[in-house]
């Protein structure tokens, strides 16, 4: 039986982003995978589609929305890949009780103001070119793996060769 892994999006969802097919077609022989709308799941009003205005709803009610509905969904442990606003969401979601087992995020620039970290293996990638990504300090601080991608920026996850790089990263289940 293969093991469960949970896909968040990213700020936009995934209604007007084709990039997550990469990731489907490479970890869905290794995974039961489930792929979660961040937009959706945090009650976000898509009417006025702009970076600030999805921002701002995900700041101001959509993360703590999206974290208890996460944790509604999943009863049981699983794996996550996250990105960006996604893996903030999943990692409140850890943090509340949603059992984690291994904890893959990449681009999520709001854990730099996370000051506990949910009990799993956590593996986090960023861009070396992402200006938000959480500093060195914080890093040392939270002792979590990271992988900085060289020349890259924050949508660096949505290139198919980066999809091909994190899917040699994540652990398969036996």
């Amino acid at each position: 039986m293969k093991r469960r892994l949970i896909i968040l999006s990213d700020l936009w969802g995934f209604e007007a982003n084709d990039w997550i097919r990469y990731y489907l077609n490479i970890l869905n022989t290794k995974y039961d995978i489930k792929c979660y709308d961040c937009c959706e799941i945090g009650n976000i009003d898509k009417r006025n589609f702009t970076k600030q205005n999805i921002h701002l709803q995900f700041i101001n009610h959509g993360i703590d929305s999206a974290t208890d509905k996460l944790i509604e969904l999943e009863p049981n442990a699983v794996d996550i890949l996250a990105f960006s606003i996604g893996g903030t969401i999943a990692w409140k979601a850890g943090l509340k009780g949603l059992r984690i087992n291994n904890f893959y995020a990449v681009s999520s620039t709001r854990l730099r103001y996370e000051t506990a970290q949910p009990n799993c293996s956590i593996k986090l990638f960023y861009g070396e070119k992402d200006k938000f990504k959480p500093t060195t300090s914080w890093f040392d601080t939270m002792q979590i793996n990271l992988e900085i991608i060289q020349h890259r920026d924050h949508d660096m996850y949505s290139s198919e060769d980066f999809a091909m790089q994190l899917s040699e990263v994540l652990k398969v289940p036996h």
